[in-house]
């Protein structure tokens, strides 16, 4: 089971203390969500990883952190638990059975303030500023939120009493201040960022370069038509993301005869190294990753749509 969280991760810190908690009979994990936009395969890789946890015995906890995208000025806390309740049906249209919680259900209560108040007095500015970095919205004229947001999210860990905190690398300094301040030592899952379709950042709901979920067959093959996927490079290059975190092998890429015909990959590193090699052309992979996406998400549309 340990090799199974462990796929697809960036870092676990520490792994040694993660096999400990394997051990326990009671264990939970958590990942917060500011509800935000269309749900991404940005998302979807994090829930994956939920899923994994699940099925190694954690209780799940999925955090809709409304008050945070609050201080993160992603709009009115009316706008954004509207979103939050789609959020919540697309993660369990993707089949994650967890406990699905607002940050407003518990973080307006009195002991989680007090106990927001003391985190407070052991954090500086500096480095809960420094935490925020890769996750606050580019402002010239940062806002206090920006410093509240992380103790928010080290006081959550502690009042949600988890064993493990799962998130992308952005997460990674608020996590390491939460096992500081903390005295039960949170394990840290890190998994990766997905880059955007446009070779730009992380896929973002805000910045347009995500392929939702529930898009449409035709909405895919035009998203992945259009993205960014550099001949023979594969560092930042979005669509061999995609087929390393998500497609299933042996792969099938299907060409036209003149171009060498079909061709077979056993496993992603045997990709990878053919089109680092200029031997797979970059429309031929982007027709098999969004023929294989489509299939791989089906499943996903038809439950939101029996939902709906």
């Amino acid at each position: 089971m340990l090799e199974k969280i462990k796929r697809n991760t960036v870092e676990i810190v520490t792994e040694e203390e993660l096999k400990k908690v394997l051990e326990k009979e009671e264990k939970k994990a958590y990942i917060g969500f500011e509800p935000s936009g269309k749900i991404h395969l940005g998302h979807y890789l994090q829930i994956k990883k939920m899923m994994d946890l699940k099925e190694a015995g954690f209780d799940i906890i999925i955090l809709l952190a409304d008050l945070h995208a609050y201080l993160n000025q992603k709009g009115s806390l009316e706008e954004i638990q509207e979103i939050g309740e789609y959020n919540k049906k697309v993660f369990k249209a993707m089949g994650l059975e967890a406990n699905y919680i607002y940050g407003s259900e518990f973080q307006l209560e009195r002991d989680y303030v007090l106990n927001l108040h003391r985190l407070a007095l052991n954090t500086t500015l500096k480095r809960a500023r420094r935490s925020m970095e890769l996750i606050a919205r580019e402002d010239e004229n940062p806002k206090v939120a920006e410093v509240i947001y992380p103790i928010m999210q080290v006081n959550d860990i502690y009042y949600l009493d988890v064993d493990v905190a799962v998130g992308g690398m952005e997460q990674r300094k608020i996590h390491m201040l939460a096992r500081e301040l903390l005295d039960k030592k949170v394990v840290c899952i890190h998994n990766p960022v997905l880059t955007g379709l446009d070779g730009e950042g992380k896929m973002s709901s805000s910045k347009g370069n995500f392929i939702a979920v529930d898009d449409s067959p035709e909405v895919i093959r035009e998203k992945i038509k259009k993205a960014y996927c550099p001949i023979g490079e594969v560092e930042g290059n979005p669509i061999l993301e995609i087929a390393k975190y998500f497609l299933e092998y042996p792969l099938v890429v299907k060409r036209p005869e003149k171009f060498g015909g079909d061709v077979t990959f056993n496993s992603y590193e045997e990709l990878e190294t053919a089109y680092k090699n200029k031997e797979l052309h970059p429309l031929d992979l982007k027709n098999a990753v969004a023929e294989e996406l489509i299939k791989i998400l089906e499943p996903i549309r038809k439950r939101l749509a029996s939902l709906s």
